[in-house]
Order: C-alpha cells, then structure tokens, then sequence
C-alpha cells in the first residue's frame, strides 16, 4: 500500500472519531442543560411553591429562550414530573441505609424515622411528590417495579415479612397491608404537620413511635399471666 492509499484508509477514521467527539460533547452539553434546568426548577419550587413553576419564569432564571427548554421537557407538567422521580430517588436513598438494620423492628422505626427526616427536611418536595397533583406521581409506581417509588415500598412489605416471620405482627394481616398501613400513617403525621401544625400537639417523632408501637408485638413484655382461680367454698349446709 503506498502513501496515497494509506492516507485515504486513515482520512475516515479520523473524521469518524471526530464526528463521535462532537457528538458526544453536544449529548453531555444537553444533559447539562437539562439537570441545569432541573435544579433551578427545584429551587424554584422550595422557596416559592410548585403554583409559581412556568415554563417563561423558569427560562428567565436559567437565561434561555422559553423555545430552549421545550426542547428538553414538552411543558410545565414534564418538569414537575422530573423532579418527583427525583423526589422519591432521594427517598429512597433516605430509607435504603434504615432498610439495612437487621433487628425489624428497630428497622422499622429507622425507617419512620428517615421517612420523617425526608418529609419535615424538605417540605416542597414533599408536597410536590405527595400532595399535588396525583398524576405526577401514581405512574412511578404503575409502570414499573425497579423505580424509586416501587423500591421504597417493597422495603417496607420486606420489613414486615421480617416482623411477621419472628411473629412481631399484631395479627394476620398481610405485610403489603401492614407496609400501606405504615406508610399512610407517616403521610398523615407529615401532611397534617405541614397543613395544620396546630392540629398535633405531640412532636412528630412521638407520633411516629407511637404508629410503630400500634403496628408491632413487643417480645420484651411478655402478657402477665392469668390469676389461678380460687377454689369454690362449699355451700353452708342450712340449719
């Protein structure tokens, strides 16, 4: 192969590789924007509330044409939608260290614990993840079983099968039961200290030890045992 051969065999190779650089500068370059866009919207959302989040606000703040950040996200809902994936992902990086405690029952109050850390530390998530519109987040845990919503769940059904084998459970009811029961009740303790702090007057952490006491037998205080009957007198004979 002489010079002229080599040349043109090399010349592609070189162009390929350049396209791919390009290529793969301009597909980071768009991810950055897209998580620039992201986290001004949570900022956005945490100081001002999620009624103040639109599509012209936003592209003011991150400095681009409103035209820009529909290329990213088709409109304010997709946005919001984002930021709940994002909501429960920190979630569940919230419950997953609790989940690994191997007492159940001291790993179910880590969790309520972490759970409450989640919800009272950021509020606006919080209230964007469960207490807006219920389409942003009823999909995470419809479509599919390896999202964040679907994995903070299961940690808790695997908690109370943990109870439930050591016999730790007040009944027969179903871990999934016991795990929704769970879970609802942190939401109300949350939700009513978010709305209505005047409503409770016990702390949160209070409340949410009282919800694990109600839904877990205590090994340590055994039942008292019952009173041997006395035995019956005999009847007085009648003079």
């Amino acid at each position: 192969m002489n010079t002229v051969h080599l040349l043109l065999a090399v010349r592609p190779v070189k162009s390929y590789t350049r396209d791919m650089g390009i290529s793969e500068r301009k597909e980071r370059q768009r991810a950055e924007l897209r998580e620039h866009i992201l986290q001004v919207a949570r900022d956005m959302v945490t100081k001002e509330g999620f009624a103040a989040l639109s599509m012209r606000k936003l592209a003011d703040a991150v400095e681009y044409a409103p035209a820009t950040l529909y290329l990213h996200f088709e409109n304010r809902d997709a946005i919001a939608r984002a930021l709940v994936v994002r909501g429960f992902q920190e979630l569940l990086a919230r419950l997953e260290p609790a989940a690994a405690v191997d007492a159940p029952v001291e790993r179910l109050s880590r969790l309520a614990q972490a759970y409450l850390s989640f919800g009272l530390g950021h509020p606006e998530t919080y209230r964007l993840v469960f207490m807006e519109d219920p389409r942003l987040s009823e999909a995470l845990f419809q479509d599919t079983h390896e999202g964040a919503g679907p994995k903070s769940f299961a940690l808790l059904v695997r908690t109370f099968e943990d109870l439930q084998a050591a016999g730790q459970t007040l009944d027969a009811t179903p871990p999934e039961r016991l795990a929704e029961v769970f879970w609802a009740g942190l939401h109300g303790i949350i939700s009513l200290k978010l709305t209505c702090s005047g409503f409770q007057g016990a702390p949160a952490e209070v409340l949410a030890r009282t919800l694990v006491a109600t839904l877990v037998r205590d090994e340590a205080k055994p039942s008292r045992p019952s009173r041997p009957s006395r035995p019956s007198r005999p009847a007085r004979r009648s003079r």
